[in-house]
């Protein structure tokens, strides 16, 4: 007998490759491409309501996009040598990619986007700040001190230009995460065309929401009224997004449901017993049918200001916790039943190991740190208090 074993399975099949480690990644990458179309809602698509929230989703995204290669070195055996990717690449593996696909959005997108943004802001500062802000605003000058109209008119095509490519680029960061998942042929948890779509709406999902509580928490921390038409439009499109990516979960359960293929059950087995708290009780219910319920109800009826700032935060902060449910049922559900199906192993999350929840917590804590980093170095605020903050 193999301890947390029901029935027959293999004793290499009951030690999980993918800990949590792994669920953060999916996680973390998924924050980074909603956040960033969000913003892409102001920029290209002209969404003024959404306009206070610009910078900070810009940030944010870079904040995560920091540090979401950290779970993947953390798992690895020997972390440096993940370099070796850049010098041998190899297109034929998608995890190989990897490295390219986040230099690309990192660099080429994300960061040259924020710096075109802010780069009146940083000459000024550059010129007015003392000590050693003074040298680290001079250094993102990148040695362009020109702020004229015109430029700042190339500035603003440029950056629209960048937006317009980083879309399509933030959708290729998240959906081929959900690629790599849905490719493997072995798992039927995980073999399924529409993963890598459920994967990018989740992640947009989560990326709205995690902004959404974030410019809330902000504006309650600097003492300054909340923009009502703004919280109100980005909980609509969060409400908008929430429907198709719930209708495409349905819809892979009810193709699943009516396929009843050898695997089918197995899997409604692992849901009702193993995944029932974090699939049925986290995922479904709380983390997805009462955040709609709360984003539904304010778009019928209308409540007082005090109650819709409430609501919202609620209705955010139980979608972040439904969309980590759902990364934890797919990569660790994934990995609770044999290849047989023909028998069952569980996962204990233990506290100080490596993969364990201790790192894992402070990896979610890091991407924060580094966002209030950058608030200090480049306030997202512009309503003319920028420099007071």
């Amino acid at each position: 007998m193999i301890p947390g074993v029901d029935g027959f399975i293999y004793p290499n099949e009951a030690e999980l490759q993918w800990s949590v480690l792994i669920v953060l990644y999916p996680y973390i990458t998924g924050l980074v491409a909603g956040a960033f179309i969000l913003a892409s809602l102001e920029r290209v698509f002209k969404v003024d309501a959404v306009r206070p929230t610009y910078r900070m989703a810009l940030l944010t995204a870079l904040a995560f996009l920091l540090v979401a290669p950290l779970p993947l070195q953390l798992h690895l055996g020997h972390p440096e040598r993940s370099f070796e990717m850049y010098l041998t690449p190899h297109r034929s593996s998608a995890m190989a990619m990897f490295g390219f696909v986040y230099l690309w959005y990192l660099t080429v997108v994300l960061l040259l986007e924020i710096w075109l943004e802010y780069r009146a802001e940083i000459v000024a500062l550059a010129q007015s700040a003392t000590g050693p802000k003074r040298w680290i605003y001079r250094a993102l000058t990148l040695g362009s001190y020109n702020v004229s109209p015109e430029a700042r008119r190339i500035d603003d095509k440029v950056g629209y230009a960048v937006t317009v490519i980083g879309i399509p680029s933030a959708f290729l960061l998240h959906g081929y995460v959900g690629f790599i998942f849905g490719s493997v042929k072995a798992n039927p948890w995980w073999s399924t065309p529409l993963m890598p779509v459920v994967f990018l709406f989740s992640a947009m999902v989560s990326g709205i929401a995690a902004v959404m509580v974030l410019y809330v928490v902000s504006m309650k921390l600097r003492k300054t009224p909340i923009d009502m038409r703004c919280l109100d439009t980005i909980a609509r499109y969060l409400f908008y997004t929430f429907v198709i990516d719930f209708s495409l979960e349905m819809l892979d359960l009810v193709h699943r449901t009516y396929e009843s293929d050898e695997s089918f059950r197995s899997l409604d087995f692992m849901v009702h017993t193993r995944l029932w708290g974090s699939h049925v009780i986290l995922q479904i219910f709380l983390g997805t049918l009462l955040p709609l319920v709360l984003l539904a109800a304010n778009q019928l009826w209308t409540f007082s200001e005090a109650r819709r700032k409430a609501m919202y935060m609620m209705a955010g902060g139980l979608t972040l916790i439904g969309i980590f449910a759902m990364r934890w049922n797919v990569v660790i559900g994934g990995q609770l039943f044999s290849k047989s199906f023909l028998g069952y192993t569980s996962y204990k999350l233990q506290l100080g190991a490596r993969e364990g929840l201790l790192s894992a917590s402070l990896l979610m804590l890091l991407p924060f740190a580094i966002l209030l980093i950058l608030v200090k170095l480049l306030p997202p605020w512009q309503d003319g208090e920028a420099h007071k903050a």
